[in-house]
């Protein structure tokens, strides 16, 4: 039987900064109980002043997560200790398992112009977190696209099938297995118009809306609920979400995945699931270990 997700709960966007002061807005992630698993945290950077990006996200760890960043305009630069370098533009993906552990870096390779895109967070489960670390540097032009009457979607990650038509994200199947199961897509559509768009019903569900206005379950003459650029929304229970855009059209992320289920421990760049890996992570990374083979 077909369900409409309905806006759960909404989550503001809030000023902050990372890195080295990269400015930013953050949505998941904001605070502990703004997580949804297992998602964990969502960051979106936007600016035409290189003073608020130049210092970049210089070396710094991770373990037992996975990290998604998505490039609208701009060039970043990655560099890890396994000795992967990639050059992420517009359009571009990168897709990294931290596992075990990773040091890397992240600067940006401008010193004028816009910077814009986000850094999702994806939790592994328990038997997952310290596998070995890896990284894929995805272009724009391997990035599926569908163009529908209403507007257009890019798929980053899973599977879609809309208005008959089934594409797949760069992230999908072998060797990307992933136990989170994750959809990302990026959706653009016109003014005024209305999108059923297929969600797994075994999967949590969220939407940010990045550009105009956005309806979500409903329209604007006052059935929908409204979020407007910069707001994200926690999706109820259903198998779609239906969307209709403002007088301006909208752009929006609609990020969901398989809920692993399990508890969370983190502290700052270290996700485990219970306080000792915690303290093993932290005391892993300040003798040398962290990113060292098994």
């Amino acid at each position: 039987m077909n369900a409409t997700r309905k806006l759960l709960r909404r989550v503001a966007s809030v000023p902050t900064s990372d890195g080295a002061g990269v400015k930013l807005r953050r949505s998941l992630g904001a605070r502990p109980d703004l997580r949804l698993d297992p998602l964990l945290m969502l960051d979106e950077f936007y600016s035409d002043d290189p003073r608020d990006y130049l210092a970049g996200f210089p070396p710094h760890p991770h373990r037992g997560f996975e990290t998604v960043t998505y490039m609208l305009d701009g060039h970043m630069r990655h560099e890890d200790h396994l000795g992967n370098q990639g050059d992420l533009g517009p359009g571009g993906l990168q897709w990294m398992t931290a596992g075990r552990g990773i040091i890397h870096s992240e600067m940006p390779q401008q010193t004028e112009g816009r910077m814009r895109g986000f850094q999702l967070w994806i939790n592994l489960p328990a038997a997952e977190k310290m596998q070995p670390a890896r990284y894929r540097d995805i272009q724009a032009d391997a990035i599926a696209e569908l163009t529908i009457e209403q507007g257009r979607i890019r798929v980053l990650a899973g599977r879609l099938t809309l208005a008959g038509r089934a594409v797949a994200g760069p992230i999908n199947g072998e060797p990307d297995t992933l136990s989170t199961d994750p959809l990302y897509v990026d959706v653009r559509l016109g003014p005024d118009e209305r999108l059923d768009l297929p969600v797994p019903r075994s999967h949590n569900a969220f939407l940010y809306a990045f550009e105009g206005q956005i309806a979500i379950g409903g329209s604007r003459d006052g059935k929908g609920e409204v979020l407007d650029a910069h707001e994200g929304a926690i999706l109820g229970a259903g198998d779609h979400v239906t969307l209709e855009a403002g007088p301006d059209g909208a752009r929006l992320l609609l990020i969901a995945g398989r809920p692993i289920g399990e508890p969370v421990a983190q502290y700052g760049p270290f996700v485990m699931n219970t306080r000792e890996e915690l303290e093993q992570a932290l005391a892993d990374y300040r003798d040398g270990r962290l990113a060292e083979p098994v």
